[in-house]
């Protein structure tokens, strides 16, 4: 089956906003003030409140930040987590997360959590011990992992004390809902990418050559 790219998640994302009634409008601003417009465009995408005008100006309002538990509680509502696509499910603990199996790449497992100003998704791509050639693939990484958008790889020690590379992306706790799950899906597409372009690297894959 041909691997999905990022543009074909990219339009699934768009397809989304369109079905919600939104339209793309263009605007030009001063840099400094990006900020404020994505806080605008949060606003705009519900039906506007207009005592939010008060002679001529818009007063802001905090923006609404997520929980662990809140958004999990919208993400299982979502069409994408209806059991055929990928599934869902809350770990609890004294630090929840979210955990994704995603049906469509094979079963992989995806994990969120929410720490303070901070969303951020991951999965485990294998660890420092299935490497065959650490300097080379760090030097390999560090070079094309660009390639691979709003994904990055790092490398933890998880709780069985061993290093693992990791591949995550992160977003603002008050980022809308459409752009935690954009966030979801180009994730898994970019793990499975990655696991194809960095295969030279992995000692199985060195041993299955010989």
């Amino acid at each position: 089956m041909k691997e999905k790219t990022s543009a074909h998640y990219q339009r699934e994302y768009r397809r989304r906003l369109r079905e919600l009634g939104l339209v793309k409008k263009e605007a030009w601003i001063l840099p400094e003030n990006a900020k404020w417009l994505a806080k605008f465009e949060k606003l705009l995408r519900a039906e506007f409140d207009e005592t939010l005008l008060e002679n001529g100006v818009l007063e802001m309002t905090e923006m609404k930040k997520w929980t662990t538990q809140s958004l999990f509680d919208a993400l299982a509502v979502d069409p994408l987590f209806d059991g055929d696509k990928a599934t869902i499910e809350l770990i609890d603990g004294v630090a929840p997360a979210v955990h994704f199996v995603m049906h469509d790449q094979g079963d992989l497992p995806l994990f969120l959590t929410v720490s303070g100003e901070q969303i951020l998704v991951e999965a485990v791509l294998w660890s420092e011990d299935e490497v065959a050639d650490t300097q080379g693939f760090n030097d390999a990484v560090l070079r094309t992992h660009k390639f691979f958008p709003l994904s990055t790889i790092s490398l933890d020690v998880l709780g069985d004390g061993k290093a693992y590379y990791q591949m995550f992306g992160a977003l603002s706790a008050t980022s809308i809902l459409s752009n935690v799950i954009f966030e979801i899906e180009v994730l898994a597409s970019n793990v499975i990418q990655a696991a194809e372009a960095y295969s030279e690297y992995l000692l199985l894959q060195k041993q299955a050559t010989k």
